[in-house]
């Protein structure tokens, strides 16, 4: 069988960076890292309707800061930012005798967003629409919004059938293999009447480090051309 490898574990330290930033002793990263588990199941539990991608924990001194990336950044905060100091404080409890500060961030556009496109999916299961029509709907709509690939399998039994298969859809393109593509990658889980369905989601969006590298070459062509004009 295929040995299969999380496209963003892959691409660590080149294009895609890790979600929790932090440095810990032996002793104390097993504790840490089930902190951290903890954290995202609280949040992501309490605040699923929030259409939440990533939450990102960094580590420095005595503080723990939690930064959050929502579609709908509105229901975290709340009126006068009165749910996220209550979620703060929640948090905190988790993590006793450490200053917590939570921070949430805008998701642009969910549509290109492979956990949220996921999650959209795996709901619409559950409301018994065609997992057909769920993944076409949401390739449409990625590749409407600028995406250059993508890709959606769905595991399960499907349609409520007898037994479990596989079903995946794509269109553009989604080099898996080539690490220099910035691949997003979702899943996500639906619970249905006949069981558990697995939905997979990769999105292929422009190349990340040809746009830096194009961003480079004009930071020193301009700064060439001020040494000329001095």
């Amino acid at each position: 069988m295929g040995q299969k490898v999380n496209p963003i574990g892959l691409r660590l330290a080149l294009n895609k960076n890790w979600s929790s930033r932090w440095y810990a002793a032996k002793a104390c990263f097993g504790d840490w890292l089930h902190e951290d588990l903890k954290i995202r199941t609280f949040i992501k539990k309490d605040f699923g309707s929030a259409g939440i991608s990533r939450i990102i924990i960094e580590r420095y001194s005595n503080n723990v800061r939690i930064t959050i990336n929502a579609a709908r950044p509105g229901l975290l905060i709340g009126k006068k930012g009165a749910e996220l100091e209550t979620l703060r404080g929640k948090v905190a409890d988790l993590l006793p005798g450490r200053e917590v500060i939570v921070d949430v961030v805008e998701v642009k556009r969910p549509e290109l967003n492979a956990q949220l496109v996921g999650e959209s999916i795996a709901l619409q299961l559950e409301k018994r629409i065609g997992f057909r029509r769920a993944m076409k709907k949401a390739i449409q709509t990625a590749m409407e919004a600028g995406a250059e690939g993508i890709k959606i399998q769905c595991s399960g039994r499907l349609g409520a059938a007898e037994l479990a298969r596989t079903e995946h859809y794509k269109e553009g393109r989604t080099p898996l293999h080539t690490l220099k593509a910035n691949i997003d990658y979702g899943f996500a889980e639906a619970n249905t009447t006949a069981g558990k369905i697995g939905v997979k989601v990769w999105i292929c969006h422009k190349e990340a480090m040809e746009d830096m590298q194009n961003a480079i070459n004009a930071k020193k062509s301009k700064a060439q051309k001020g040494a000329a004009r001095q």
